[in-house]
C-alpha cells in the first residue's frame, strides 16, 4: 500500500513539474467585443443606416406631439369663452390624439429594436469571424471576451479593430 502511496505521489509530482512547460504553450487572447461594436466603422455605418431608415418616422411623432402640445395650448387659452360642448370634443380629440401617438412611438421602437437587432446580428457575425481570423493566423488556443483583468500583452482589441476598419 506504501508502495502505490509512493508511486501515485512520484506521478503526482512529476506531473506538477511538467504542468508549467505545458502552460507556456498554451496561447490566450482577449477582446472587447463592446468596443468594437462601438468603434467599427460598420458599427458607425449600421447607425447612420438606422438613422435614416427611421428618421423620417421619428420627424412624423414629432410632428404629432407638437401638434398636441399646440391644441392643449389653445384649449387652455380659450376654454373660458368655449362652449362646453366644444371643449369637451376638442379635449377628446387631443386624447385621440395623444392615443395615436403613443400607439405610433411603441411600434416605431419595436420596428427600430427588430431592424437595430438585425444589424447589429450582422455586426457580430463579421466581428466574430475576424476574431477567428487572426485566432487561427496566430495560433490562439482561447479567445476570451470577458475578464476581471486583462495584461495588454493578450488584449487583442486593437489588432482587430485595425483588421475591421481595413475591411
Amino acid at each position: 500500500m506504501k508502495q502505490y502511496f509512493r508511486v501515485v505521489f512520484g506521478v503526482t509530482l512529476l506531473l506538477c513539474l511538467q504542468q508549467p512547460a505545458a502552460a507556456d504553450e498554451i496561447k490566450i487572447g482577449f477582446v472587447d467585443p463592446v468596443r468594437l461594436l462601438e468603434l467599427s466603422p460598420q458599427g458607425e455605418r449600421a447607425l447612420r443606416l438606422l438613422e435614416e431608415e427611421f428618421g423620417p418616422r421619428d420627424k412624423v411623432l414629432i410632428d404629432l406631439r407638437e401638434k398636441i402640445l399646440e391644441m392643449e395650448r389653445d384649449l387652455e387659452r380659450n376654454r373660458l369663452v368655449m362652449q362646453i360642448g366644444d371643449v369637451q370634443k376638442e379635449q377628446r380629440e387631443i386624447d385621440t390624439l395623444k392615443r395615436k401617438l403613443k400607439r405610433e412611438q411603441a411600434e416605431a421602437r419595436e420596428d427600430y429594436n427588430l431592424r437595430r437587432n438585425e444589424e447589429l446580428g450582422k455586426l457580430q457575425r463579421l466581428v466574430r469571424e475576424t476574431i477567428v481570423e487572426i485566432a487561427k493566423e496566430d495560433g490562439f488556443d482561447l479567445i476570451v471576451e470577458q475578464a476581471v483583468f486583462v495584461s495588454e500583452r493578450i488584449n487583442l482589441t486593437e489588432r482587430v479593430l485595425e483588421r475591421l476598419q481595413s475591411e
